[in-house]
């Protein structure tokens, strides 16, 4: 499978980005969970994991964002759990294999089941959209320590697993697990793409 490089992943975002600011805004996201992603790599212990498909499927991760701004330049909130599911589309019309498309469409939360689908009557089509190798799930994870709200943030572990509760016990554990799998990212560094750093509180929570 061709893994595409961050250049060609960038064309790609300013191809769909509906305006400069949508394009910073979630470019920038998806290179920051790219830092903390690279940075957990670098453990001996995920030494067998695929770095180039998790570089791009961190760069590509958050792409389906750009279908949710109107025309007036908002985002539709009340949608943004398709985001996901969206981005698994932009992918197949590129012409991207599933393996890459999933990164899109797997990545929300902690994983999304059919019974949460279903209970919580949300707009996707009900299924299981939860990470299953290596590489989904440590996308899925570092995505979890950055917020793309305005300002963006970066939420610590003990932050997120605050606010995954509301979801259920469940969604706890399942935090836990990628928690222990990976390490807690350090989080004082450089923030790629903003010249800024360090860990800030946020209530607001990148799903």
């Amino acid at each position: 499978m061709r893994i595409p490089g961050p250049e060609e992943i960038r064309a790609l975002h300013e191809r769909h980005a509906p305006t400069p600011e949508a394009f910073a805004l979630v470019h920038t996201h998806c290179e920051i969970v790219w830092s903390v992603a690279e940075q957990l790599l670098a453990a001996p212990h995920l030494a067998h994991l695929d770095a180039g498909l998790v570089r791009a499927g961190c760069l590509l991760h958050d792409i389906g964002v750009y279908r949710l701004y109107g025309d007036d330049g908002r985002l539709d909130h009340e949608n943004y759990i398709r985001h996901g599911l969206l981005g698994h589309e932009i992918l197949e019309s590129e012409g991207f294999p599933e393996p890459l498309r999933r990164f899109c469409s797997h990545h929300t939360g902690v994983g999304l089941t059919r019974h949460d689908v279903v209970s919580q009557g949300l707009p996707l089509p009900p299924g299981d959209y939860l990470a299953v190798t290596e590489e989904e799930k440590l996308v899925m994870y570092a995505d979890k320590f950055h917020s793309k709200s305005r300002p963006s943030a970066f939420l610590s572990p003990d932050e997120y697993a605050t606010h995954v509760r509301r979801f259920g016990e469940d969604k706890v554990t399942a935090f836990k697990a990628l928690r222990t799998r990976f390490g807690d990212p350090d989080l004082t560094g450089p923030v790629p793409g903003t010249g800024s750093g360090g860990c800030a509180a946020t209530s607001a929570v990148q799903a």
